[in-house]
């Protein structure tokens, strides 16, 4: 059977895959990081882009030492590429069917706190009912931006307000100011607030603060942090070898039996996981089924996690 041609010498799938490239090269802003995305070489990537150049009659991006910038032309071409994007994604959907498990690759970005405690074991689940299915899990100790597409979809602590996304409220959880036994047992007791102005305090390094939402220690009166890290791990680790005192979810305590609550009556702090995605990726059912399964499953870690530490 022939193919439907797109011009000269080019098929519907062959303009496609140029769309495909250009939007890579728009997300990395260089040629070696739209290689990686794509699994292509770079030099690879660069004759694509000129060709697609070629064929389009104009210069789509401006190379700097920066890297690869849109240029006037390219910027006009985003919009339609995305469109081009959508529909293939929708076909590649209806020739599926939806009764099918779910397939593919999916990249969810999550802060790191997130990324380590939870989203393991129920990506791991999701991954167990559905073998076609390739899931990735970006840590990033700042908000995942997904117009870039650096992730299909995202977690985060406050529910963000600009742009064509789509934003549901995953669920609320905890987290309390913690300590290893060894720490308490080696330094002076912590019977209030103002005593912890005495102690090593592990924190968030103040101007790398991504979210309000993580400025854990300000209504504390707390400034000082001995111990900084942009990265919650690294701080959960810090407390774990008896560093210090600082603040810690309480699902991440559930796998650290040495580490105890502190002053748990007089500090309980209450935020909210949020799923966001692209607007555009509400008509993919494959892309709702997973992101219904994600929340229910960290729904339900959460609380298994958060029930072993309650008392």
């Amino acid at each position: 059977m022939q193919e439907c041609k797109a011009g000269a010498g080019r098929t519907v799938t062959d303009s496609w895959d140029d769309m495909r490239i250009f939007l890579a090269v728009v997300r990395g802003e260089s040629l070696s990081a739209a290689g990686r995305s794509l699994r292509m070489d770079a030099a690879t990537v660069g004759r694509r882009i000129a060709r697609l150049e070629q064929g389009m009659g104009a210069a789509l991006f401006a190379k700097s030492p920066q890297g690869y910038a849109l240029t006037e032309a390219g910027a006009r071409l985003v919009a339609h590429a995305e469109e081009a994007e959508q529909a293939m994604s929708l076909a590649s959907e209806a020739v599926r069917g939806h009764a099918e498990g779910l397939s593919g690759q999916i990249r969810i970005g999550a802060p790191d706190g997130c990324a380590n405690f939870l989203l393991p074991q129920v990506c791991a689940a999701i991954a167990a009912e559905n073998p076609d299915l390739e899931l990735q899990i970006v840590a990033l100790p700042r908000v995942v931006n997904l117009s870039r597409r650096e992730a299909d979809m995202a977690i985060a602590v406050s529910a963000p307000t600009a742009g064509r996304l789509l934003v549901s409220k995953i669920t609320d959880y905890h987290l309390h100011l913690a300590a290893s036994r060894d720490y308490l047992k080696r330094h002076a007791p912590i019977r209030t607030v103002a005593d912890l102005r005495r102690h090593a305090i592990v924190g968030y390094i103040p101007d790398m603060i991504f979210d309000k939402e993580l400025d854990y220690l300000a209504d504390l009166g707390l400034r000082g942090v001995q111990l900084a890290s942009n990265s919650a791990s690294v701080q959960f680790q810090w407390m774990r070898q008896g560093a210090g005192v600082g603040i810690v979810h309480d699902f991440a305590l559930a796998t650290a039996p040495r580490l105890r609550r502190v002053l748990a009556d007089q500090v309980s702090l209450t935020r909210s996981f949020y799923l966001v995605r692209h607007e555009d990726d509400r008509r993919l059912e494959r892309m709702n089924r997973f992101a219904e399964a994600l929340g229910a499953g960290l729904r339900a870690e959460l609380t298994r996690l958060e029930a072993q530490v309650a008392g």
